[in-house]
């Protein structure tokens, strides 16, 4: 019963066991949990709301999460679930649009490049944490500048208070330790993207590191990044309660969360933060990524997907509120030691993570213990989604392929795509690095997401149809999807997701890193990125088309978008109703039926029922028994 199979009928397990099943259910949740839960919710989440207004921000940010998050997230387990197929197989439900599929893939690679970047300087964190006094403690280095003050230099204490809020206020001029720390001597920054300069030795080893672990965790595929899940997915939760209850009993920490949670109701009828709280939502949860079809792809057949999808998204978004407290209780605590405004020290992304927080932190007895928390925190939060954006490739890549050969040599595909990745991500521990990984997180996985899943929306309710996938969510879970989801799928959410697409679009502003503002050139190379993922979609739709059986345009686009043969749950005992094979098993076993071009996924399967996938596959439906 493991795979979902049914008990004693080998021949009908075995595909399931050859692609692979989940140990449990809960290995399911904590994967998607700890794919949807990333840096995002830590670094981006608790300055979004202290900007857009507090308290206020999560009204607009929940409706969001019920009419557009929990929504999309169903559809994508359920779709990756009920095909038992990656994101490039899925789309045999309309082969025609098989690009999204490819677009995932394309996006899920720039991620996974600079992701682990990312997760490799928190290593680089987390090891120089190890030490008796943390190296961005004091001024007295030789990488500091005369413009440096310390929080903690002893040459300050002697000043009067006055002097010190003067020289605080006076932003331009006062850099901490921790941010010349962090600029010229962890990136040693050089002053132009175009500028390389030297690869950073520590980094280039972290990022070793950092791709090694991914590896050895997906050596076999789920089995084994299952189990690791059980740590990488539950402790942040551990190490964000320890700093929560370290944070709140500091002096200062209330004011802090005042700030975060102060309703500022004006706000509200802001549309910056009714699209900021919508982006926020659909970038947290990983939607269009490919990764929520390709862990799903795995369940059981009859898992419930609904339960998981609402389960995983209120998870998602109850750790970033809950990761709010954990940053402005200490960042509240530092303006108070400083005498300055929370807004002075408050920041996003790289800045609060590799700046700010580390700053707050020397200001605490025992330091080293709490930066070393914090950065092991944010690199299981980095492997969390890491582990399912290289899946997501790889799982594309067998099941496209699909022979028996490639499914036994899967260890050696995530190999590949490992090195690869770590082959892309040197450039990005240059002296120029840090550009090129703000460039690819701006542009690579913003507009170029929502596109995609406002055609994956379209695609599946109105070419493939509503009524069919409604039917299809009633075989597989029995019972349909409740109405609610039924009118946000059809109308509400394509409406919300275009409605971001296009306030993306107004908010665009060119892209800056502190002073320095990015030129022409490198922006252009950013907007390419973008759209190297959404060409995917026509290309692909204009192949297809072509391919296709038909004397008119028409017939040939009627032929492209129906469903292909082989659609529909992949071991043959499910495949019941409209799915059910044309002859009875004591007639399929004298049957010799070969498709002329067999579907390369199908190869398995073909001993088990000879007839599935024989009516043309994805790439050519010209094959005819």
């Amino acid at each position: 019963l493991q795979n979902g199979a049914v008990p004693g009928e080998q021949g009908k397990q075995e595909k399931s066991v050859k692609r692979g099943n989940w140990g449990n259910q809960i290995e399911f949740v904590l994967t998607s949990v700890g794919y949807a839960v990333g840096l995002g919710n830590v670094w981006r989440f608790p300055y979004l709301c202290y900007r857009n207004g507090g308290g206020a921000f999560m009204f607009p940010y929940f409706i969001m999460l019920v009419f557009c998050g929990i929504p999309l997230f169903f559809m994508e387990l359920s779709f990756g679930q009920f095909a038992s197929q990656g994101c490039l197989g899925v789309w045999r439900v309309s082969p025609m649009f098989k690009g999204v599929g490819y677009g995932m893939m394309v996006v899920s690679t720039y991620i996974g490049i600079y992701y682990n970047v990312v997760i490799c300087i928190a290593f680089y964190y987390f090891f120089v944490s190890m030490t008796r006094v943390l190296p961005w403690t004091y001024c007295s280095n030789p990488w500091n500048t005369p413009d440096c003050v310390g929080v903690l230099d002893g040459n300050l204490s002697s000043r009067a208070a006055l002097n010190l809020t003067q020289l605080l206020n006076t932003t331009q001029k006062r850099t901490s330790p921790s941010e010349e720390y962090w600029r010229r001597y962890v990136l040693n920054l050089s002053d132009d993207i175009g500028n390389l300069g030297e690869v950073r030795l520590p980094l280039l080893g972290c990022l070793g590191v950092s791709w090694v672990v991914v590896f050895l965790c997906l050596i076999k595929g789920v089995k084994s990044s299952g189990k690791v899940v059980y740590f990488t997915a539950t402790f942040p939760y551990v190490v964000l309660t320890i700093l929560f209850v370290r944070g709140i009993t500091l002096e200062g920490a209330l004011t802090g969360i005042m700030y975060y949670l102060t309703p500022q109701w004006d706000k509200i009828l802001n549309a910056k933060v009714w699209g900021d709280a919508a982006s926020q939502i659909f970038y947290s949860l990983g939607c269009a990524w490919g990764g929520l079809i390709t862990m799903a792809s795995y369940n059981k057949f009859n898992n419930n997907c609904y339960r998981d999808s609402i389960i995983i998204s209120i998870t998602n978004c109850a750790t970033s509120v809950y990761a709010g407290f954990v940053i402005f209780s200490i960042l509240g605590f530092m303006a108070n030691h400083l005498g300055v405004d929370v807004s002075k020290v408050a920041d996003h992304g790289p800045g609060l993570a590799f700046v700010a927080y580390p700053e707050a932190l020397t200001l605490l007895p025992i330091s080293p213990l709490w930066s070393v928390l914090f950065f092991f925190m944010l690199i299981l939060l980095g492997l969390g989604t890491q582990f399912c954006l290289l899946e997501t490739l790889v799982t594309a890549i067998v099941d496209e392929v699909g022979n028996e050969w490639i499914i036994r040599k899967k260890t050696f595909v995530t190999l590949g795509v490992a090195v690869a990745g770590f082959l892309l991500g040197v450039p990005l521990t240059t002296q120029a690095g840090i550009y090129w990984l703000l460039l690819m997180d701006n542009y690579a996985a913003s507009f170029s997401l929502v596109v995609i899943s406002c055609i994956m929306c379209v695609a599946i309710m109105y070419i493939y149809g509503h009524r069919n996938y409604f039917k299809d969510i009633e075989m597989m879970l029995g019972f349909p999807p409740p109405l609610f989801f039924q009118i946000c799928w059809r109308f509400i959410s394509p409406a919300i997701i275009f409605f971001i697409l296009v306030f993306t679009v107004i908010q665009y502003r060119p892209i800056s890193y502190n002073e320095y503002v990015y030129p022409t050139w490198a922006i252009s190379i950013g907007f390419l990125m973008a759209l190297s993922s959404v060409i995917c979609i026509p290309i692909y739709a204009i192949y297809k088309v072509c391919r296709s059986d038909g004397d008119t345009l028409l017939e040939r686009l009627k032929n492209a978008t129906k469903a292909s043969k082989d659609w529909g749950p992949a071991l043959p005992e499910h495949r019941s109703g409209r799915y059910a094979p044309a002859f009875s098993p004591s007639t399929e076993s004298h049957l010799e039926v070969q498709p002329l071009q067999p579907e390369k996924d199908q190869s398995e399967a073909a001993a088990a029922s000879p007839m599935q996938g024989s009516n043309g596959s994805a790439h050519s439906q010209d094959s005819r028994l």
